[in-house]
């Protein structure tokens, strides 16, 4: 269960690189602001611990099923986001239960 809730966040993270990309202002009920609020928590060689209450506030809020169609972007590793950081997102903010992607 832990990993597929861990899988949605990496799409998230996903999801953040995308608007980065293409420059959607919202996209599955997150704003850039919200994906960037969890940039830090994934990203760097000293990654903040734990999410900023930004972060997890935004994951609550996020449309999951369609962030689970993210889940096949190469766009993760191109944004300087380390997916296994990402994947751990539900359990850091405490998310449940924890989201699936099929």
């Amino acid at each position: 269960m832990e990993r597929r809730g861990a899988m949605v966040v990496g799409v998230l993270m996903m999801v953040f690189a995308a608007v980065a990309v293409i420059g959607k202002a919202e996209i599955c009920n997150l704003t850039e602001e919200d994906l960037m609020a969890c940039k830090p928590s994934v990203s760097g060689t000293n990654p903040v611990d734990p999410p900023a209450p930004e972060c997890c506030s935004a994951l609550q809020k996020a449309d999951f099923p369609c962030l689970c169609g993210y889940k096949n972007s190469f766009l993760l590793p191109s944004m300087g986001i380390d997916p296994t950081l990402a994947l751990q997102l539900p359990e850091r903010c405490k998310i449940t239960p924890a989201p699936r992607c099929s």
